[in-house]
């Protein structure tokens, strides 16, 4: 598997990078908050993040005045694991270099995709992304594994809480996880053993195998 930069051409049909951003206040909020002993860690929304002066900005510009949550994934991470989507666009930005491991929804047929069809994009430290809608994607992995990552997440506010009680109308029902959250697990995945649908098929891609 070779590892694109978000800065190449084959990264526009998964996202974009977004410029004019002032980010410095949010990074420093970032940076302030300590990195899981093991594994990863998530959180929807996080008021020292929102409370870092650029939660407007990213809720009248990069949403169009929708409104927004910044919250963070953080941590240590090399595998694929899962690939999940959105209604709406994620953006994100490291304190470090992190990378995305990415597809396209209309890769999925009948409720399956098969990891061959994932990217791997290096998005360095400081740059903004936008990932698009269409774009399955999933927790960040690290390039250093002793830096781990820091990986700000916005999103519409009220993704990722917890999904509505109501019966499946149709098949994508069944990839339901959480609110605005629409998942496939891979089979050796930890969500998989906790419940999750098992879409994925093919390999758990794990970046320290690539060389």
């Amino acid at each position: 598997m070779r590892i694109y930069s978000v800065h190449d051409p084959e990264f526009k049909p998964y996202g974009k990078v977004l410029e004019g951003y002032d980010l410095s206040p949010l990074l420093r909020a970032m940076e302030a908050i300590p990195l899981p002993e093991t594994g990863t860690a998530y959180r929807p929304s996080i008021p020292e993040l929102e409370a870092a002066g650029v939660c407007r900005v990213f809720q009248d510009n990069a949403y169009g005045g929708m409104p927004v949550q910044l919250g963070m994934c953080w941590g240590r991470n090399s595998r694929l694991n899962c690939l999940e989507y959105h209604r709406d666009s994620e953006v994100n930005v490291g304190t470090g270099e992190f990378i995305l491991l990415l597809a396209k929804q209309d890769e999925i047929a009948d409720g399956m995709l098969d990891t061959a069809q994932v990217r791997a994009f290096r998005v360095p430290a400081g740059v903004l992304v936008e990932i698009y809608a269409t774009t399955l994607h999933y927790a960040p992995c690290h390039v250093d594994e002793a830096a781990g990552f820091r990986v700000m997440v916005a999103l519409p506010r009220g993704t990722n809480e917890e999904k509505p009680d109501r019966p499946p109308l149709n098949g994508e029902d069944r990839l339901l996880r959480a609110r605005n959250k629409w998942l496939l697990a891979h089979p050796d995945s930890a969500e998989a053993r906790d419940g999750a649908y098992v879409g994925l098929t093919g390999a758990n891609i794990d970046i320290a195998d690539i060389e």
